[in-house]
């Protein structure tokens, strides 16, 4: 069997899996220099490492506007540190809130390793001004040299804001409106991508079976799933075929046609606004078909009961709002059955995120793999991949 260029198949498979090795070390290889050379410099270069370092003249000058004074409100750590300040200047806003890398060396690499930080700072800096759903930028910086980032925000006002969790499941009407958020996300770069290698303006964008770091995703889900399967009572086992064939069964659900992707739009990271729904922490931006991000944040976001009964409808309302906004017209039943197929992802995310712990709480973590897990079953997606590969 050849491929489209007359290679051989299983020659090609070969060279594109030398091919991804070489890119998984060097990306490595890049992440590891980057924190080593940070901690070698000990803040030699003229860059905020922390909080603290954010003072009035600093905000001044990333924000371009005059800060006369900054004091912290408060904030919390994860795979970002993150602070609410409050500010004076003229034509300043009153708080804003900040994000910068993690504080330990070990998260730090992990978020290299995703490219949190720049992939996040390049969103506000590109992608933002075309779009809405998601809080406004003041200000940002990357230093390429270190990996060391720093992104200012609205400060989104708590008593006008609602935000939901995975412990908090959306409401199907909820869940719609998310839905003709991501339309509209969707349909504005539909058609704007260049093939993948293709040099453009949105080339950093790449699809998350085209990640380096793909290749070691199949050995995390092996971990997680023990060590899940001695912790719960959650039959990962269902998903056992996607974890011995993930690099096949993310190639399919990857396939074009390709748009912009959220690439992470669980229920943490959704806010509602005057009846209208945001998207927080763009950090994983990616290349995708449509149905990759609808499946994770139906199955995320929606009790499996809910999302059973109304799931065919909220994808309707996906694909007209889709066109309404210049997007194309997706076929029903094939939007239908790549979401089948496509909520492996829910399924892998969720199970590394439980197995490897850390990345959210654990209670958080397991009813997102619990649903994770329902909905590999009523959708029927292992039995559907093996039949589609």
């Amino acid at each position: 069997m050849t491929n489209m260029f007359g290679i051989p198949a299983r020659a090609a498979w070969a060279v594109n899996r030398a091919t991804l090795a070489v890119g998984l070390t060097a990306h490595l290889g890049r992440g590891v220099q980057r924190v080593v050379t940070d901690a070698v410099l000990r803040g030699a270069r003229r860059f905020p490492r922390a909080v603290g370092d954010l003072d009035a003249p600093t905000l001044g000058r990333l924000m371009n506007a005059a800060v006369a004074s900054v004091s912290v409100i408060g904030g919390d750590a994860g795979t970002s540190s993150r602070a609410r300040l409050a500010l004076t200047g003229e034509n300043v806003p009153e708080t804003v809130f900040v994000k910068l890398p993690a504080e330990t060396a070990g998260t730090r690499l992990m978020g290299e390793l995703g490219r949190l930080g720049d992939t996040e700072v390049r969103f506000y800096r590109q992608l933002r001004p075309e779009l809405s759903g998601a809080p406004t930028a003041y200000g940002s910086a990357f230093d390429p040299v270190t990996g060391r980032f720093v992104l200012i925000l609205e400060d989104l006002p708590a008593e006008e804001c609602r935000f939901p969790d995975t412990l908090h499941p959306l409401h199907p009407d909820e869940a719609a409106l998310v839905v003709e958020l991501l339309a509209r996300l969707h349909a504005t770069f539909w058609g704007r991508l260049a093939a993948p290698g293709v040099r453009g303006p949105l080339d950093w964008v790449y699809s998350p079976s085209a990640d380096d770091t793909s290749m070691l995703t199949g050995r995390l889900l092996k971990i997680s799933a023990r060590r899940m399967a001695e912790r719960t009572d959650i039959p990962v086992h269902v998903g056992r075929f996607i974890d011995d064939n993930y690099r096949a069964v993310a190639r399919l659900i990857d396939e074009p046609p390709h748009t912009i992707m959220h690439g992470d739009a669980h229920p943490g990271n959704v806010y509602f606004r005057n009846g209208a729904a945001g998207l927080l922490d763009w950090q994983a931006v990616r290349r995708g078909h449509p149905s990759r991000e609808l499946s994770y944040t139906l199955v995320t976001s929606l009790t499996p009961a809910d999302r059973q009964e109304c799931q065919r409808e909220l994808l309707d309302t996906y694909r007209r709002a889709l066109a309404a906004h210049g997007g194309p017209e997706l076929d029903r039943e094939d939007l239908w059955q790549r979401y089948r197929q496509a909520a492996l992802y829910a399924y892998v995310a969720a199970l590394i995120t439980a197995g490897l712990g850390g990345l959210q709480r654990d209670d958080i973590a397991r009813e997102g793999l619990r649903r994770g897990v329902a909905a590999l079953e009523d959708l029927e997606t292992v039995a559907l991949l093996k039949k589609s590969l």
